[in-house]
């Protein structure tokens, strides 16, 4: 009787379509109720299953960082949003069907059934003739700005998306996968695998209703990394964190087979910190407080106070081109940007002697850490602070000396926190 009121109001209600009928099953999609009815032959019992939205969420509910906002307003236009069921993927997507109508764009959507609660001015399609195929055919004549597949899950469906994509259309997709990276693999093999970076640009993983992770795509000829022989360069798929731009996946063909391959950053950061640090300790001679970033394998940006860039570059940057021949690397070098935190790392202290040694007295609660020692605006040393928060310079070494000669006071001694 319930599932006959429900058909019945398919006839005589407008807001009531009828989305799916098959022999022992169908959809009905009333206002913003999914009914799903199910018996025999199909099911081993008469069901009727009924689904309601709980929620309806904008964009500017999501923490949406400043970055994303501008990838999805300016570039974005290759969208999958993935995410296990119930996690909120169609939700996002319907944000960003809205979000982009209000921009002015002309948005449609390909759903079965049609259930995104998107705004009135967004026309919702349906399979023509049963195939999403022959919808593709309709809505290029439409010329939409964007297009939101909810639920890419067939085959064909890939093929649709990808084919609308490569005509300069904007897609967002929406589909089940248990992560990220599960996400790209259900695109390989169904298109090839050179053009999946100008299909996908931006990968959204969306869990308990939460954006939780965003990956970039780009396409690179390059040795892929872990091997060494140049000979082995081919196409290589980066995979990179949006956010922080961190390399964390490969895909390239290796033998007849597509491979997704982790990249492991612990060694290359590892070597970077001991690139930082042989770096920062020459720049340290004309800036002590010389600040030093690895921008690539190939390229160093190093930040100092104003007054020290000139004595850094040399006449006609003689001395920066020695600096960078004996690194074999290119250095930019540039003013540093006064920042609170970092002088209030300045550590206050008690000057003595005794018989044998400097000392300086600091907390003792700085037990064990390592500090900066400079005099002078100049760099003398690094070291240790002591047990009982003392730090010793034994008279007869050089270190001592060198402190002697710049500091006329202990108004000249600066003890500083060392950056790790």
């Amino acid at each position: 009787m319930i599932s006959s009121q429900i058909l019945d109001a398919v006839d005589t209600d407008d807001s009531s379509i009828l989305e799916i009928s098959r022999t022992g099953a169908s959809v009905v999609q009333h206002k913003d109720y999914r009914i799903a009815i199910t018996q025999r032959p199909f099911s081993e019992s008469f069901e009727i299953t009924i689904v309601h939205p709980i929620v309806r969420l904008s964009l500017d509910d999501y923490a949406v960082s400043e970055k994303l906002m501008q990838r999805f307003s300016d570039s974005a236009e290759g969208i999958v949003i993935s995410g296990a069921p119930g996690s909120g993927k169609s939700t996002l997507a319907s944000g960003l069907a809205n979000f982009y109508y209000k921009k002015g764009k002309i948005v449609k959507t390909f759903e079965s059934p049609r259930d995104l609660q998107v705004d009135s001015g967004i026309t919702q399609y349906s399979k023509l003739d049963g195939s999403f195929d022959n919808t593709a055919d309709i809505l290029l004549l439409v010329r939409p700005d964007y297009t939101i597949f909810d639920e890419v899950r067939r085959r064909e469906d890939f093929g649709v998306f990808a084919d609308l994509r490569l005509t300069g259309v904007g897609m967002v997709g929406v589909v089940h996968a248990s992560s990220p990276l599960d996400a790209i693999q259900r695109f390989i093999g169904k298109i090839e695998l050179g053009i999946i970076p100008n299909v996908l640009d931006t990968i959204v993983f969306v869990k308990d209703g939460e954006i939780q992770k965003v990956y970039d795509l780009e396409l690179k000829v390059k040795v892929p990394t872990g091997m060494t022989e140049s000979d082995l360069a081919r196409p290589v798929i980066e995979i990179r964190d949006f956010e922080d731009d961190t390399l964390e996946h490969e895909i390239y063909t290796f033998g007849e087979e597509n491979v997704i391959v982790p990249v492991n950053n612990a060694k290359a950061a590892g070597i970077h910190k001991l690139a930082e640090d042989k770096i920062k300790e020459i720049f340290r001679r004309y800036d002590p407080r010389a600040k030093v970033e690895i921008l690539s394998d190939s390229r160093v940006k190093v930040a100092v106070a104003k007054q020290n860039i000139a004595s850094i570059i040399g006449r006609g940057g003689s001395n920066i081109d020695e600096i960078e021949k004996a690194l074999d690397v290119h250095i930019d070098v540039v003013e540093k940007m006064r920042d609170a935190s970092s002088e209030n790392q300045d550590i206050p202290f008690s000057f003595s002697e005794s018989k044998s040694s400097l000392l300086l007295s600091v907390d003792k609660d700085l037990s064990m850490m390592h500090v900066d020692i400079c005099a002078n605006e100049k760099f003398v040393t690094s070291v240790r602070i002591g047990k009982r928060g003392q730090i010793k310079i034994p008279k007869r070494s050089s270190t001592a000396r060198v402190l002697m000669d710049l500091a006329a006071s202990q108004k000249d001694i600066h003890v500083f926190l060392k950056d790790f």
